[in-house]
């Protein structure tokens, strides 16, 4: 992909910051702490996991989610791949996924094939136990042409107050209609906009402990 359609990143102590939204990818505290916390933990995993099981999110990024619940997956012996479909706007370079994530070297083993099939330009990864989607563009487009329905989602847009396109009650409906009858959804926001609007979307909300200086988190069930 070409370099113009990368976002634009600052960095802050190893920590990718989008400079379009002045927010960074995951917590400047310990990105992959946060996204057990937040994702992982706040979707009831390892304990719902069931072979086929698939985790849709909205916001690629650095894919340190996608590679913390693949490495979960693996730990857990279950059978076959996870299933994992993100939708992202603005894919980051490889190079720059390269960088945030080796930060993590518990999980920057399995980083090395995603990376380079995505540097090769590829959209669509599979590997010994992970068959991963990335749905590029609009997800207020390309999510209500998706032909699929997730058992967990990570809801991980930057802040609703930087990026509300990706909270808003029109896509929060789309997500609780590409969700199986009991499946949840997590965020890192407790914004009473985005608790609201998945409400309003059918699902059952309420608030949890946060990851580090954050009060509160969001988690759902449909």
């Amino acid at each position: 992909m070409p370099d113009d359609q990368h976002p634009d990143l600052e960095w802050k102590g190893g920590v990718p910051v989008a400079s379009r939204y002045g927010d960074p990818y995951y917590s400047l505290e310990d990105g992959l702490a946060e996204a057990r916390h937040v994702f992982l933990a706040g979707n009831g995993l390892p304990d719902r996991f069931v072979p086929g099981f698939h985790v849709a999110e909205l916001g690629f990024g650095t894919g340190l989610n996608a590679i913390a619940a693949w490495a979960m997956w693996r730990e857990s012996g279950m059978p076959g791949p996870l299933r994992f479909t993100s939708f992202e706007l603005c894919p980051m370079a490889p190079a720059d996924m390269s960088r945030a994530l080796s930060a993590f070297p518990e999980v920057f083993g399995l980083a090395a094939p995603l990376l380079a099939a995505l540097g090769s330009g590829a959209q669509e990864f599979v590997a010994d136990g992970l068959h991963l989607k990335i749905v590029l563009g609009d997800a207020r487009e390309t999510l209500a042409r998706w032909d699929d329905a997730a058992d967990a989602w990570f809801l991980d847009g930057f802040a609703p107050a930087r990026n509300p396109e990706l909270w808003t009650p029109r896509l929060l409906r789309q997500v609780a209609l590409h969700t199986r009858p009991g499946a949840t959804a997590s965020t890192y926001s407790a914004a009473r906009s985005v608790r609201a609007g998945l409400a309003d979307a059918g699902f059952v909300v309420e608030r949890a402990p946060g990851f580090g200086r954050k009060r509160h988190m969001t988690i759902a069930r449909s």
